[in-house]
């Protein structure tokens, strides 16, 4: 990419050098040409420098992909006991969905799944599945 700012320098030198036998009004022209090729080849480098960064970064991706599915296939860490996780860590409530988003629940008794919106749910109600008609939202007691 320098190569072409390179070349419109180069053209600018030129221009600027030559005594052009044109009216003014086709020299400013040509000048202003030849800027508008300068942003070009400066946008054009400013492009390659982002597409470079982002090819850096899928690659980064793909490899930790890679590394999750080796690990997957070979079973794990056999270091990890199923007793490490607390379940404590990490609470559904935290996740905060975007507004309008439709959340998919299966039904405790039947499995059936539900999609719905939860701004539109009243926990103090009582929703029955479509499928086998018992509660949805099934009374726990505390």
């Amino acid at each position: 990419m320098s190569n072409l700012m390179d070349r419109v320098s180069r053209l600018k030198g030129m221009v600027s050098a030559m005594d052009l036998n044109l009216n003014e009004d086709a020299s400013r022209l040509m000048l202003e040409m030849l800027g508008l090729m300068g942003e070009m080849a400066e946008e054009m480098q400013r492009m390659n420098d982002a597409h470079a960064e982002l090819n850096e970064y899928v690659e980064s991706l793909d490899d930790d992909l890679a590394d999750l599915a080796e690990s997957l296939l070979d079973g794990g860490d056999d270091d990890v006991e199923e007793d490490d996780f607390d379940d404590e860590e990490f609470d559904e409530e935290d996740e905060e969905l975007e507004e309008g988003e439709m959340i998919i629940y299966a039904c405790p008794s039947c499995g059936h799944e539900i999609e719905f919106d939860p701004s539109d749910v009243d926990f103090d109600e009582d929703y029955l599945c479509p499928q086998c008609g018992k509660p949805i939202f099934p009374e726990v007691d505390e």
